[in-house]
């Protein structure tokens, strides 16, 4: 054989198109596993079988199911309880989500009923969720989440805004389990888009909520063990030293650009912002200064200083117009909103949860030996 980079070529599209194939038969596979745990879910549900049959009716079709298919590891009792505590969970919140907008409908109250329900409308659609013959079908965005996943979002999820919050977070990230849990444990869901910002008086209409969503408060920082006592300095430091995992908490999309960069004004004075990044989906900078001390308003005017700076000196052509974000270790919410109020830069301020490591002496030791 003659070897060419035509062949080369050849093989390594083949390569790469055998692995795509692989990837849409697992997503297959999956989807019809999920779509009749889903359908067992709700069998179980509909047909009242706990009350028709008794209290040990799952455990009897656990048997039963493995007797049957011996080979099938997904009809243990345990999982059967999941299958339907999975359907139960998207149809009592369906539910309560229909009564909610009836009694809004039925009422005599000025509220927008018609933009809340659209709202509404929207988070339910949000995985194509509808119902089928008083049944609910199984959303089609469900299959690109792998079971156990599902199994954790409905064990620690709320309500259904929350699950579906972490649905789409899974599929646009592509989360492994252990990721999921330790953002559940984060509170995420609570977290993300609750910065305080002048956003709705600094963006148009488009850009307010997207730059909001990126702006998470608080931002947990327990992956640096820092001692107690530190300054703003170490702070940074600590940040620079673990980039990667800074980058996760900040979410994705962000791109590190530099720390204590140089923006040169055109008389020659210098000024050093403490981070600036890069959202790459928004097309903005985002620039960050540390304070390791609660919030006062002095900050707001730096930062929107800095903004302006980055803005002239860095923003290119096709980018949105720079955030700048205060992370400092705790404020008060009228001294933030006071602080912003009259600013034309997009600000916003965030805390930060750190657990501090305490040393201890060598007699504080030695007594708790």
């Amino acid at each position: 054989m003659i070897a060419s980079t035509d062949y080369v070529q050849w093989l390594s599209d083949l390569k790469q198109r055998y692995r795509q194939s692989q990837i849409k038969a697992v997503v297959r596979i999956n989807q019809s596993m999920l779509e009749f745990y889903w359908s067992l879910g709700r069998d179980i549900v509909a047909l009242k079988a706990e009350s028709k049959w008794g209290s040990g009716v799952l455990q009897q079709l656990s048997i039963d199911l493995q007797q049957i298919f011996p080979e099938e590891k997904g009809f243990s009792y345990r999982n059967i309880r999941y299958m339907k505590q999975w359907y139960l969970f998207y149809c009592e919140q369906v539910t309560k989500w229909q009564q909610l907008v009836a009694k809004l409908d039925d009422s005599n109250s000025q509220q927008p009923v018609g933009e809340f329900w659209q709202q509404l409308v929207a988070k339910l659609e949000t995985p194509n969720c509808h119902q089928v013959g008083g049944a609910l079908e199984m959303p089609t965005d469900f299959a690109l989440v792998p079971w156990g996943h599902h199994i954790e979002i409905v064990s620690k999820s709320n309500s259904l805004d929350e699950a579906i919050f972490y649905i789409n977070q899974t599929i646009a990230g592509n989360w492994s389990r252990k990721r999921l849990e330790d953002e559940i444990k984060s509170g995420l869901y609570k977290r993300q888009g609750k910065a305080i910002t002048n956003f709705s008086t600094t963006l148009a209409l488009p850009e307010q909520q997207l730059a909001q969503e990126i702006l998470k408060d608080p931002l947990d920082l327990n992956f640096l063990h820092l001692k107690k006592g530190y300054d703003e300095h170490v702070l940074e430091e600590a940040l620079v030293t673990n980039i990667t995992n800074f980058l996760l908490e900040l979410g994705k999309g962000f791109s590190y650009v530099g720390r204590q960069m140089e923006l040169q004004m055109p008389g020659g004075q210098t000024f050093f912002p403490d981070l600036i990044f890069y959202h790459i989906p928004q097309h903005r900078y985002v620039v960050v200064e540390l304070k390791a001390v609660k919030y006062i308003p002095e900050f707001a005017g730096k930062l929107n200083f800095y903004v302006t700076a980055v803005d002239e000196l860095m923003r290119g052509e096709h980018d949105n117009p720079t955030v700048g974000l205060v992370i400092c270790k705790s404020s008060d919410k009228t001294v933030v909103e006071w602080s912003l109020k009259d600013i034309q830069k997009p600000l916003g301020v965030a805390t930060y949860q750190l657990e501090e490591v305490v040393e201890r002496t060598v007699k504080e030791i030695e007594n708790r030996k």
